[in-house]
């Protein structure tokens, strides 16, 4: 079962593929997986109807006891039969249906082949989670089968709805599987079901699953969906809407009734709900002109009249429930087939329209009449036998005094006037001959591959009829999970053709000529559809919901996107105090023990501190706030050196100076003085909201440090660094070996956010070409500056070039003391990187301080050169660097699966060298260089998109050339 189960997910990936060379005739191919799934549900069917049930079991989730656990019972077996089966012939008649070049064929094949393997793996499914993945994968693959004509608004409306109504009531469903599992103490289907736990948890439980399974097979008032998916492709209907996804939730009412059926409001719920849905369904079918929108109501009324039968919990309403099912995929995924014959040939499925078909393609109009014969329950068709069967069920209960039982008979009775009502009404529509309307041309195109589908259906409905023995073998042991009626006679009820002169057999008799009656009179009908009319729809209601939702989230976005930056803050600080500082105050036991200080010098320090914090919060120019804020981040720095943190410290550090020269780069896009654009409001409103996340945050330290109980696993860190890390720098160690998962999450993160900042500058595509000139390039461009110099007679101003793209700069702009010192301090810096790297092993450093340092040895050259130097120091793109970096700290936690041990595994290599003398080196040093290039390529493009993108942007130069390049593109 697993195999066949990947199978179909394998064939929907090459489906689209191989279209382009198959064309149409890709869907013959895509039918030989469901069909090969049908063939092994058949070939297992002896065992499994005999007791041995089909079980495989692969671990998914071992850390969550979660495994995926397939099995196949005699309820599972009939519904594969079901879904493979259709499926298959529907994927063969699609061959005919479309054309070689109608459009999106791969992907329609694709998407419906994945969908027969999502519904194969929810009817096999044992585990209630498992259920629910498949069960959510059905309703997105039919989303993407209802809405294949992209192009019509009418089809993408449609799939929405249908995804929006059925996604909701899966999680309803979710939720209720959750309290099941809980409640049972496992999520295994067969244990569920075994221990059936009662009480209100387990009644609220079952309720929200009902919820779900209502939902997904269309019963009132979620039935409004399915007639709207009618704008999906004919074989979608055919499959998806008679045979397979509708039936997903009469399926899983089944899979429930051996536990549940007892359980207080089960039988109520869906005997009201789906006797209202099959009587509505029917009657609203009555009025409806479009041959597929009288077969979509139809559907519903049908659906209605399953989950009455499929929730009454005896043993015989199990076994009309399951013939039921059978018979109501036959007969209706063939009449759906013939709506799309007709609808291929006479161009129209308005039955006001069609005339004289019944003459001109008589074949069609057999196959459609032994459907609709088996749909009205009319004999030998097993329609008839599970209509039957249906009644009995509910008739030995009415016998007994129960109310209920006599109201579904009743309700069942009408329902089925009304489907034979618009059965004769289907027939009469699309076949007969009419005065008055012009018969429609001869099916000449319709051939065998396009009649085979519907007409081995119809065929199998009627051969059922007389072998109501052989259903009656396969469908039976699923039914002998429930409970006999006491009262029933001593034989077990079986399938039959024919039972006698039976009180059931009266009642579908009526059922038939009331259904006749209904159809002679149908004009009267018609005007009395016409003035019967309800105020409440619930399309209507939907569709007033989902406005509803639109305009409420418009009204949201208004109040609370309001494109202000200092709000947006705001809101964040306010749910921040509020949400964090009543959990303080509700769940806190205290601050715990406070000390003050440890020495005097981190009193001195935090004065420092809140002084400058005070004094950026009064700064009049955006450069001086910088500056200020800065001097926190420094004072943190001295902390972490007093509390004997150096690699800390170090990292603050050179984080606060790359962070510094950030602000400086982008405050020259800034106006200089504070407020002279957009001058600050409600400033006491804001002091409080910073006063108060600023306490909250303080109390949040000191409950956090106090609320510890035990030993914290720190103390053992540099014991694990050292024997497993073989460092004895625990920070580094920790970074880069023994929680280098999260590191490896920080440095995906690091490369996004460079990609993005680089994204917002980049205007003219992202693909950092800025100026990598070669040395030669360099020299002429510095040499034309100097000739410009020379020519404006302000040869004093000449200045020998320290550094290779100094001269390039505007003479007013160059500080030939800057030159001195990078080009006497660069190469220097470089190496402290490097020594920095290597060395953060065992003393402080590493790669994340390594690549800050070399950081800004390149800051150091572009602020001496500007963007030509830059390009110079680092010919090589951003995103090359940051790419090479990943890839060497991703690479470091493959590497070890492929040698058989466990991701990130570290290895420890010790040798002695001839000159350098005892040499130790740990394989998670690899990790560390992809760190230093990712920090080095974080700086570098943030430089170039911030500073030399910038630069070049403001160049007077670019910007004339800019339209030059552009007219010439």
């Amino acid at each position: 079962m697993f195999v066949l189960l990947v199978l179909f997910g394998i064939v929907a990936l090459l489906l689209p593929a191989l279209t382009r060379g198959l064309k149409n005739r890709v869907f013959l191919l895509a039918a030989l997986v469901p069909f090969a799934a049908f063939v092994h549900a058949l070939a297992s069917g002896p065992g499994i109807l005999a007791g041995e049930n089909l079980a495989e079991r692969a671990p998914w989730v071992p850390q969550l006891q979660l495994t995926l656990d397939l099995f196949m019972d005699p309820l599972a077996w009939v519904i594969t039969l079901i879904v493979t089966g259709v499926g298959a012939l529907v994927l063969l008649y699609c061959a005919s249906y479309f054309t070689p070049e109608s459009e999106g064929i791969g992907r329609f094949a694709a998407t419906l082949t994945a969908f027969a393997g999502a519904m194969y793996g929810l009817v096999l499914a044992e585990d209630v989670f498992l259920l629910f993945v498949f069960w959510e994968l059905t309703s997105v693959f039919s989303y993407l089968l209802i809405g294949h004509y992209q192009g019509r608004k009418a089809s993408r409306g449609a799939a929405l709805q249908a995804l929006i109504t059925t996604t909701l009531g899966g999680l309803v469903m979710l939720v209720g599987l959750v309290l099941l599992a809980h409640q049972s103490g496992s999520a295994s289907i067969p244990v569920i079901l075994a221990t059936a736990p009662d009480g209100p948890l387990t009644t609220t439980a079952i309720v929200l699953v009902l919820v779900g399974a209502l939902s997904k097979s269309a019963i009132l008032p979620f039935h409004f969906w399915l007639p709207g998916a009618m704008a999906a492709p004919t074989p979608v209907s055919a499959y998806l809407h008679a045979a397979a996804m509708v039936k997903a939730g009469v399926y899983l009412i089944a899979r429930l009734a051996p536990g549940f059926a007892d359980v207080a409001s089960w039988r109520e719920i869906l005997v009201a709900l789906g006797l209202a849905t099959m009587i509505l369904g029917g009657w609203v079918a009555l009025r409806q002109t479009d041959l597929k929108l009288l077969l979509a109501y139809g559907t519903v009324s049908q659906l209605g009249f399953l989950v009455v039968i499929t929730g009454w919990g005896t043993r015989d309403a199990a076994l009309a429930a399951g013939a039921l099912l059978v018979a109501h995929a036959l007969f209706k995924s063939t009449l759906f087939l013939v709506v799309g014959i007709i609808d291929h040939g006479a161009g129209t499925r308005d039955l006001r329209s069609l005339s004289g078909l019944g003459r001109r393609a008589p074949v069609l109009a057999g196959i459609a009449a032994l459907a609709l014969a088996s749909m009205a329950g009319l004999p030998p068709l097993f329609g008839f036998v599970a209509k039957e069967a249906v009644l009995h069920a509910l008739v030995v209960d009415a016998r007994d005094g129960m109310a209920l039982a006599a109201i579904a008979v009743v309700g069942v009775v009408v329902g089925s006037a009304l489907t034979a009502a618009y059965s004769i009404r289907f027939f009469w529509g699309a076949f007969a001959t009419k005065r008055d309307v012009e018969d429609v041309a001869a099916l000449d195109h319709v051939g065998p591959g396009f009649l085979f589908a519907p007409a081995v259906l119809a065929i199998a409905g009627l051969a059922l009829g007389p072998l109501a023995a052989l259903a009656d073998a396969g469908i039976a042991p699923a039914a002998a999970e429930l409970p006999a009626v006491e009262s029933a006679s001593a034989e077990a009820y079986h399938l039959a053709l024919w039972h006698g002169l039976t009180l059931e057999l009266g009642l579908s008799l009526v059922a038939v000529l009331a259904g006749l009656a209904i159809f002679l009179a149908r004009e009267s009908i018609a005007r009395l559809h016409a003035r019967v009319h309800s105020p409440v729809s619930a399309s209507e209601l939907y569709w007033d919901a989902i406005g509803g939702v639109d305009r409420l989230a418009v009204r949201v976005t208004t109040l609370t996107q309001r494109g202000s930056l200092p709000f947006y803050l705001g809101v964040i600080l306010v749910v921040f105090v509020a949400g964090t500082g009543a959990t303080l105050l509700i769940g806190s036991s205290g601050l715990g023990e406070v000390r003050l200080w440890d020495t005097p010098a981190q009193v001195a320090i935090g004065v420092v501190m809140i002084a400058s914090a005070v004094a950026a919060t009064r700064a009049q120019k955006r450069f001086t706030a910088v500056l200020v804020v800065g001097v926190t981040g420094f004072g943190m720095s001295a902390l972490f050196a007093i509390m004997g943190a150096p690699d800390l410290a170090i990292t603050q550090i050179l984080v606060e100076l790359v962070t510094l020269i950030a602000f400086v780069l982008v405050l020259r896009r800034l106006p200089a003085q504070l407020g002279d654009r957009h001058g600050s409001t409600r400033r006491v409103l804001r002091a409080i909201i910073a006063i108060a996340a600023g306490a909250t945050m303080g109390v949040i330290a000191l409950v956090a440090a106090g609320a510890r109980t035990e030993q914290p696993i720190s103390r053992q860190w540099p014991e694990l660094a050292y024997v497993i890390g073989h460092g004895r720098n625990t920070v580094n160690v920790a970074l880069v070996d023994l929680r280098a998962w999260d590191t490896l999450g920080e440095l995906a993160v690091v490369i996004a956010a460079a990609t993005g900042v680089a994204s917002l500058l980049f205007i003219r595509g992202r693909d950092d070409a800025l100026p990598r000139p070669a040395r030669g390039a360099v020299r002429r461009r510095v040499e034309q500056r100097l000739d410009r110099v020379r020519e404006q007679g302000r040869p004093g101003e000449v200045r020998n070039a320290w550094i290779l793209a100094g001269p390039s700069l505007d003479p007013r702009n160059r500080s030939i003391l800057l030159e001195v010192v990078v080009r006497l301090t660069f190469h220097a810096t470089i190496v402290v990187s490097l020594y920095l790297l290597f060395a953060g092993h065992n003393l402080p450093g590493g790669g994340f301080a390594g690549g800050l340092v070399a950081g800004l040895a390149l800051v150091g050259r572009y602020l001496a050169g500007g963007r030509y130097e830059l390009g110079a120091a680092a010919p090589v793109g951003a995103g090359t660097v940051l790419g090479t970096g990943m890839l060497l700290a991703a690479g470091t936690a493959a590497v070890p699966l492929l040698l058989g041990a466990d991701a990130l595994t570290s290895a420890f290599v010790e040798a002695e060298l001839p000159v350098l003398g005892h040499v130790e080196f740990v394989t998670s040093t690899i990790f560390d260089v992809g760190v230093y290039l990712i920090v080095v390529g974080l700086v570098l493009d943030v430089l170039r998109s911030l500073g030399a993108e910038v630069d070049r942007q403001g160049d007077p130069v670019e910007r004339a050339a800019a339209p030059a390049e552009g007219a010439r593109s």
